[in-house]
């Protein structure tokens, strides 16, 4: 049963505190922590589950078509992105592992009281619209796989709308935790899928260890780089995952366990994600549909002609239970914010008279997206890779905000970002940047050497990030507000909100985020110019 919340917390909804009940365990509320090896197992299994789900959510409709897309038409030769990935993903989840669990308060929420509702409204609008573009590609991951099977999308996408919203509305947290991790179970399929496809071992080993493209470094590689990037580490992520460490009732004592969570999960979706390149890089090696990708249940066609039966219906079922758990956690994320943002009822622990509002923008996400993916003859493989990119192009503006709130001494006390790590996520930032840049000017410069613009940018990228970082030594950094031994950080945690004073920002700091804002849009409008031009052959 829930409590209600103490006078000196930040909790915002009373159901967000109490006894934690994952999927594999219980953990009492007020527990101190576990001594034996057997404990510590018990402890991280009832933890499980948070940093699991989000990770192979990540692996969702759009992964798989654009891991796919990458397989079909560049070989092995992209599976390094995966690597240099792996820190991207564990740095940016275990940053809002801490703030969910110390601040016990949603990422749109932070956002909004920390940095005032214009910033708030910027961070959460692109929230919002990202997420439903998101959903609507999972439904499009169920409507292809389901036509692999000769299913027809007017009685599968409708049940596949009814099934999300029964598992999600049960008022239940554990049972739809449980739900969740069983679709992880069947993702697993990857596993069999890439051992059939009998990859060749050198080139593999050649695609991880050397960063290269084949056929050379393109405006249309960098695009695919870019959906590569931003289907596996995507906005969403950071909203849904903090929310529900909050909604899982996990506190600083346990982040240590939500960290391994975590890192399990980085682990699981990279070795998914590398394993449909490799079939799919397999399957269409020197036949006339290799660099021709069309949309994932081509794919489940071509691993069916050129591989197996057996290997086109795992992809298919694969790309179906990926669907479904990247349109729970998307839209989940979304019914999330939308409380945080608007002071109501948003956990799971609730049952749907008790949080109308929460479940009911759940439900009516997923009924119009599902409704969307009917329509006939739109081009569904270049729509999910647009959106895909396009998350990718909006990362380093939440990885920004994320950034700003992690070194909020205010919010997290003890708990606020080492420097090293500052370090790396600045470089991440930097990288994605870059990355962006490039298809910016790629776009309005077609004949322009991007490997050369590549070079040059990184370059620039790198002496910026080093003269900032020496600017910043030199300065004295304030003391900030007092945050107690590190030894209390097992129980510190963040005061009301009202209680804290709003920092103030520099100009400096106004400028830089204007012109962030200001050239993402840019971006962003340049992305559908790159879209419209694949859709259409031009």
């Amino acid at each position: 049963m829930s409590t209600p919340p103490r006078p000196e917390s930040a909790v915002l909804d009373s159901a967000h505190l109490g006894d934690i009940t994952g999927a594999l365990g219980t953990i009492r509320a007020g527990e101190s922590g576990r001594r034996s090896w057997r404990g510590h197992l018990l402890a991280l299994l009832a933890i499980v589950g948070p940093g699991l789900i989000v990770m192979v959510g990540d692996n969702d409709a759009g992964g798989v078509a654009t891991y796919a897309q990458a397989g079909q038409n560049y070989g092995p030769s992209l599976l390094w992105t995966l690597v240099l990935l792996i820190p991207v993903l564990i740095v940016n989840q275990e940053m809002v592992v801490r703030l969910g669990a110390v601040t016990g308060v949603g990422h749109a929420r932070l956002i909004r009281e920390r940095f005032g509702g214009f910033w708030g409204a910027f961070s959460v609008g692109d929230l919002f619209i990202l997420n439903f573009l998101t959903i609507v590609t999972e439904f499009i991951g169920i409507r292809l796989a389901a036509g692999y099977f000769g299913i027809a999308p007017e009685v599968v996408v409708p049940l596949a709308a009814i099934l999300l919203v029964a598992i999600t509305a049960s008022g239940n947290f554990r049972l739809w935790e449980r739900a969740m991790l069983l679709f992880v179970v069947g993702s697993l399929l990857v596993v069999p899928l890439a051992v059939l496809s009998h990859p060749a071992p050198g080139a593999i080993a050649h695609g991880f260890a050397i960063p290269a493209v084949a056929h050379g470094f393109s405006a249309n590689a960098v695009l695919l780089i870019i959906a590569i990037v931003g289907t596996t580490v995507a906005p969403w992520q950071l909203f849904f995952q903090q929310s529900n460490v909050i909604d899982k009732r996990i506190t600083p004592r346990w982040i240590a366990y939500e960290r391994a969570d975590t890192v399990i999960g980085a682990f699981v979706v990279i070795v998914g994600a590398a394993a449909v390149m490799m079939a799919a890089a397999h399957a269409f090696q020197g036949t006339a549909a290799a660099g021709h990708f069309v949309n994932a249940e081509q794919v489940a066609k071509g691993l069916a002609a050129h591989v197996a039966g057996a290997a086109g219906a795992m992809f298919a079922i694969l790309l179906l239970v990926a669907s479904i758990i990247g349109a729970s956690a998307v839209t989940l994320a979304t019914s999330y914010a939308f409380g945080d943002i608007f002071g109501l009822h948003h956990s799971l622990h609730r049952r749907v008279g008790e949080a109308k509002v929460f479940y009911g923008s759940y439900a009516a996400m997923v009924a119009v997206a599902a409704a969307i993916v009917l329509i006939p003859r739109a081009p569904l493989g270049v729509m999910t890779t647009a959106v895909q990119a396009l998350a990718g192009l909006l990362l380093p503006s939440a990885t920004v905000f994320l950034l700003l709130l992690c070194n909020d001494r205010e919010v997290l006390g003890p708990w606020v970002n080492a420097a090293w790590l500052n370090v790396v996520a600045s470089v991440i930032v930097g990288t994605l940047l870059v990355l962006s840049l490039i298809l910016v000017i790629s776009t309005l410069e077609p004949s322009i050497d991007v490997t050369t613009l590549f070079v040059g940018l990184m370059a620039a990228m790198l002496a910026g990030l080093a003269v900032g970082g020496a600017a910043l030594a030199w300065r004295r950094r304030p003391a900030g507000p007092p945050v107690g031994p590190r030894s209390e950080r097992g129980t510190w945690r963040m005061p009301p909100l009202a209680l804290l004073q709003r920092p103030r920002w520099s100009i400096g700091r106004r400028m830089g985020m204007w012109a962030l804002r200001g050239y993402l849009l840019v971006a962003a409008l340049l992305l559908v110019v790159k879209a419209v031009r694949l859709a259409t052959g031009h």
